[in-house]
């Protein structure tokens, strides 16, 4: 593509070539201008400033980051028309080192020239460090003018160095709304779309179509034209898009930033005892194809994190549901999971003991190995009598009331140290009177003693 200018770079081949049969309607429907595409107004409506700099000329390197179908490469090729500059798009997934530097080769050839080169790279966080650290001399140089697609957060999937030299556009998922007005345009253009078929669809149609097509503008067109192949004399009606529409699934990363987001939603909901919110987020997961007994497993967290010592036996149900899937499997075993997510939201709610688990550990690590106290120590042997083992030990149930309150159990250092400060909620309430009781017993008992 080399030599190639503004005014024929709709005719490259795989850009924006002239309408073919033989590509796919989402192909054939490519914007070629900013007003063309659908969405992204945050980052492209007018006076925003990525468009003020593309319309000016002014681009930079960039990472557009966002989910599939919402016009990354699209907005790659418009960088390229609006700067005046070749087009080289390379992929993550099909690539390698040496077609990177080949890429980078053929952009040095350009820039030798006076042209400037677009290298667009797709999937761009499946590349290794190495991968990636190419990029930068070039991109400084401004041999290059880098633009790199990624689905994931590009704080965790690209090196900083990278970073430090591109600007992040974060793209958002197409609204449904925005899906009609690209269905609509394809309807109507007789060049690129399917203007010819003179289609009857309805607004419902439509509007099942965009829901369907779960923010993906590509996907969205996708189906029109399925639909548009089956439409029986000219009319897209129900039973057509029944047909259509039978297999649609949500978007799910099952490795993925998405994944995250959603176990987190579901943590969340369950602790803001949600459980409307936690019923959602748990089936959705499980829409997205997540393994059953990891849910079991994070839920079982739940209980035993955030419900705690509030409601004892939510540790039990936890266990009670992940037993159930496994016994019964899917998706009937999905239920008892369910029932496990609703019941933890409305329990009370206390991470007392998960504090106070976290606090000692802490002060375990940063105390060092504490002597236990002679009077708590075990003394099997006549010797260890001798040199005081055990000696002083009070035995609780010959004590009265079966506690002996003067008795230190902590190290000598510690004495005194609270760490489980039960919270005001369920079962927790009654603990929290009867341990404030017994503190204050010990406290007057150690001063008796002193």
């Amino acid at each position: 593509m080399q030599g190639m200018s503004r005014s024929d770079l709709y005719d490259a081949p795989g850009l924006f070539a002239e309408p073919d049969d033989l590509k796919p309607l989402a192909e054939r429907m490519r914007p070629r201008s900013l007003d063309e595409i659908v969405g992204q107004q945050r980052v492209l409506a007018p006076g925003k400033a990525l468009r003020r700099a593309l319309e000016a000329g002014r681009v930079h390197s960039m990472v557009l980051w966002g989910p599939p179908g919402c016009g990354k490469t699209t907005l790659a090729l418009l960088v390229a028309r609006y700067a005046d500059a070749d087009f080289r798009a390379i992929s993550a997934v099909l690539s390698g080192l040496p077609d990177v530097r080949k890429a980078l080769a053929e952009a040095e050839g350009n820039f030798a020239q006076g042209r400037r080169t677009v290298l667009f790279v797709d999937e761009v966080h499946r590349f290794n460090k190495a991968q990636q650290d190419a990029f930068l001399p070039h991109i400084e140089r401004g041999i290059i003018i880098f633009v790199g697609a990624t689905t994931e957060n590009p704080s965790f999937e690209l090196n900083s160095a990278l970073l430090s030299r591109c600007r992040v556009h974060v793209l958002e998922a197409v609204t449904a709304d925005d899906i009609q007005v690209a269905l609509r345009r394809a309807l109507g253009d007789s060049q690129r779309g399917l203007g010819d078929m003179n289609l009857e669809v309805s607004d419902e149609s439509l509007r099942l179509i965009s829901q369907a097509a779960d923010g993906d503008v590509r996907r969205a067109l996708t189906l029109l034209e399925i639909a548009s192949e089956l439409a029986q004399d000219h009319r897209i009606d129900e039973a057509t898009l029944t047909q259509v529409l039978a297999d649609r699934t949500r978007r799910f990363d099952k490795g993925g930033e998405q994944f995250y987001d959603q176990i987190s939603a579901l943590h969340k909901s369950i602790r803001s005892s949600d459980p409307d919110a936690a019923v959602y987020w748990l089936c959705r997961m499980l829409d997205g194809g997540v393994d059953p007994l990891y849910l079991a497993r994070r839920l079982t967290r739940m209980a035993v994190e955030d419900v705690g010592l509030a409601e004892p036996r939510a540790w039990r149900m936890a266990l009670d549901a992940w037993d159930t899937f496994e016994r019964l499997g899917s998706p009937e075993g999905e239920l008892g999971l369910a029932q496990l997510a609703i019941w933890l939201a409305i329990a009370p709610k206390s991470n007392a003991a998960y504090m106070a688990y976290n606090q000692a550990r802490a002060v375990v690590q940063s105390t060092g190995t504490l002597d236990v106290p002679m009077h708590l120590r075990n003394a099997p042997t006549k010797l260890m009598k001798g040199l005081g083992y055990g000696q002083g030990y009070q035995y609780d149930h010959d004590a009265e009331g079966g506690i002996a309150l003067d008795q230190q159990c902590l190290p000598d250092a510690l004495e005194g140290t609270v760490f489980y400060e039960p919270v005001e909620r369920g079962l927790e309430l009654k603990l929290r009177e009867k341990l404030l009781s017994l503190r204050e017993q010990r406290r007057e008992a150690r001063a008796r003693r002193r």
